[in-house]
């Protein structure tokens, strides 16, 4: 077995992972493990865009106040303070590095309008490909530093807890068994889309970091609360190619199979609602028989140059958005909880951090507010990089136990339980729910678990991660933000700042 003794150690390889590994490399070693290529996150899939104030007219009180009201009242206030307060300056730091975002003729910033914004405030790179351009960036500067060793289609599978510290993590690398001990280890491992039938987020996303850090005792909060996207590209494929939510903002709209523009009728903002209403208002037409269409023909002119990426998507399979409606489904796309964290992104285990989608910062509450994602792993893993280089070093260590990568036996036995986790998941425990339902997932999800081998370490992960989010959601009776019961379909006072925590 392979041990190998780092000053930080970062899990995960999205924006949040990239930027605490090149930000604290400066003060020492790091190791970058994550499970496939540097390239392989949901940061490189996300299309929108990066929300901050930076354009006239706009402040960090106005982002503030969009954000706690799409958080439907269960935002962390000063989370979301330092998020606004702080986020202009990393945007403008990661241009200085090099990300080529979209800007006028003066050099200032291109920004758009999205869902539940006031004002316009997001940045995108190449029209629709901000997450692409952010992580080519990132990962050229961690190429680049001598200080940072990175390990690719490697596996964590558990923390390293020693006396109530911990001081790294057990991996798969090159089917082999490796330790990797740190004085400081950061888990930014990105979210669980994977758990659905129907996601956004890349192969990789199956919940890993909640699972991990949930067998080894450490804080979760809020886990009921999962974002579906509205509008992904209806096509027979995992993932499903997001439409974003700029295509809605620049104008298009989405009607059903009889041509009618529906959500004029269910909310003031139309298709600019909130996601939790607009994937709801989709899926409820869904149910009814009909199928949904995003329109952008109005858009034809300026379409190619606007949406070069999703352009290319939708030809590649017949769909021309410059003359034919675009098929979208609501899908998985982000988790609003996780690993609770301070503002310094430390978590309850003494040692373990956690950013990004994988943390619970207390910055989204119920409902995330479109294009903050990017922005909250800039702003955190920043934070976590300062607090991090200041922790001492781990003392000499106990020898530790012996272990081995556990088999895996019966890849087909796998496959066949992730596929039904996805469909359990998506249809008792996703964008509508009730208790009924719940229970029903609850106990073949623990039937699944029971049944998989112990070499099904990521299997496991994702019946772990499953059931955390169904239990939550069964205990948290009302309706709030991305977490919807039609058994009960109101928010309650009562419920009002109250999480549900492990």
């Amino acid at each position: 077995m392979e041990r190998i003794r780092t000053r930080f150690l970062v899990v995960g390889s999205g924006v949040a992972g990239l930027h605490t590994a090149w930000r604290a490399s400066s003060h020492g070693e790091v190791v970058v493990l994550t499970k496939r290529s540097l390239f392989d996150s949901a940061t490189a899939y996300a299309q929108g865009g990066i929300a901050a104030a930076l354009g006239a007219g706009d402040s960090a009180e106005l982002h503030r106040l969009d954000t706690l009201a799409a958080g439907a009242a269960l935002c962390d206030a000063a989370a979301v303070e330092v998020l606004v307060a702080e986020g202009p300056q990393r945007v403008r730091e990661l241009a200085s590095l090099g990300a080529r975002f979209d800007t006028d003729p003066d050099g200032r910033f291109t920004l758009s309008k999205e869902a539940a914004h006031s004002r316009k405030r997001i940045v995108h790179a190449h029209g629709d490909q901000t997450g692409a351009e952010v992580a080519r960036t990132l990962i050229q500067r961690v190429r680049e530093t001598p200080s940072i060793r990175v390990l690719e289609r490697a596996r964590a599978l558990d923390l390293i807890v020693v006396g109530g510290r911990c001081v790294g993590v057990r991996a798969s690398h090159a089917g082999g068994a490796i330790e990797i001990l740190a004085d400081a280890t950061v888990i930014a491992t990105g979210g669980c889309g994977q758990i659905y039938r129907y996601t956004t987020n890349p192969q990789v996303a199956t919940g890993d970091g909640f699972a991990i850090a949930h067998r080894a005792g450490v804080r979760l909060a809020d886990m009921e609360f999962v974002q579906f996207h509205p509008t992904a590209l209806d096509t027979p494929e995992t993932p499903l190619s997001l439409i974003s939510e700029a295509v809605r903002g620049e104008g298009a709209v989405l009607v059903n199979d009889r041509g009618q523009r529906f959500m004029t009728r269910k909310h003031k903002l139309a298709e600019l609602a909130p996601r939790d209403i607009v994937a709801r208002e989709i899926f409820r037409e869904q149910r009814g028989g009909s199928s949904v269409w995003l329109d952008a023909r109005k858009l034809s002119r300026v379409f190619a140059r606007r949406f070069p990426g999703i352009l290319k998507i939708c030809l590649a399979r017949g769909i021309d958005p410059r003359r034919d409606h675009i098929p979208v489904t609501p899908a998985a796309h982000y988790m609003m909880g996780g690993i609770v964290t301070d503002l310094a992104g430390r978590s309850s285990l003494e040692r373990l951090y956690a950013c990004g989608e994988v943390s619970c910062t207390g910055v989204h509450g119920a409902n995330r507010l479109a294009s903050n994602s990017l922005l909250e792993g800039l702003v955190f893993a920043e934070r976590v990089a300062r607090d991090m280089v200041a922790i001492g070093r781990l003392p000499r260590l106990p020898k530790l136990e012996a272990w081995s990568v556990p088999t895996l036996s019966d890849r087909g036995a796998a496959q066949v339980a992730a596929d039904t986790i996805r469909l359990l998941m998506w249809e008792h425990t996703g964008i509508d729910r009730s208790a009924k339902g719940l229970r029903a997932c609850l106990d073949q999800l623990k039937e699944i678990a029971r049944r998989l081998s112990a070499g099904a370490t990521e299997e496991h992960n994702m019946a772990t991660t499953a059931m955390l989010i169904a239990e939550a959601a069964l205990m948290r009776k009302e309706s709030r933000g991305g977490h919807f019961r039609h058994d009960f379909p109101r928010e309650k006072k009562k419920w009002r700042g109250k999480h549900i925590e492990w």
